[in-house]
């Protein structure tokens, strides 16, 4: 079964595409999961999570902006991540201040953040393929440098120096943003 195949179960809502999702995506789904989440439950439940959204959610997956494993992956980082936010929010008991001000970004500040990630995702582009694998895994993947150093065979201190200048090449050709 091909990946159309399996999209054509998933979105007729047809059970044995969510065991074929699983059977041939839960490994990359537990390796993107895991450094986010700490707690092998909330693992599971995440899993489940986006077992459940990508039965959801089958009918958006556009193959023209990319495969169907990298959307599966962004669908997992996105999920695992507000689970960690949300985390954090459920124990919190208070109630809002009616005086605070509105958090949200005002739209000078929504242009601004665009044009940032426009440059960002630039100055990505233009980075070597090791170089990019590394940004990735460390900041969109959230993995840990031991792991990264154990599956690219480099050791732990190569990799910090690596995301090190990694970090100051960006922040250089970024015009010295905090943000990185």
């Amino acid at each position: 079964m091909d990946d159309r195949e399996l999209l054509e179960l998933l979105t007729r809502r047809d059970e044995r595409g969510a065991d074929e999702l699983l059977r041939r995506y839960g490994l990359m789904l537990r390796y993107i999961i895991a450094p986010i989440l700490s707690d092998p439950r909330e693992r599971e439940e995440c899993l489940s999570d986006v077992v459940l959204r990508a039965w959801d959610r089958a009918g958006q997956y556009d193959p023209a902006r990319g495969g169907f494993a990298a959307w599966l992956s962004a669908v997992a980082r996105n999920t695992a991540r507000n689970r960690l936010r949300a985390g954090g929010a459920d124990r919190e008991t208070g109630e809002l201040d009616p005086t605070a001000p509105d958090p949200a970004p005002g739209p000078e500040e929504l242009v601004l953040r665009e044009e940032r990630a426009r440059r960002l995702r630039e100055v990505i582009q233009s980075l070597s393929g090791t170089d990019r694998q590394l940004f990735y895994r460390k900041y969109y993947y959230l993995q840990p440098t031991a792991q990264m150093a154990a599956e690219l065979g480099l050791t732990q201190r190569a990799v910090e120096g690596r995301l090190r200048r990694l970090r100051l090449r960006l922040r250089k050709e970024l015009g010295g943003e905090r943000d990185v």
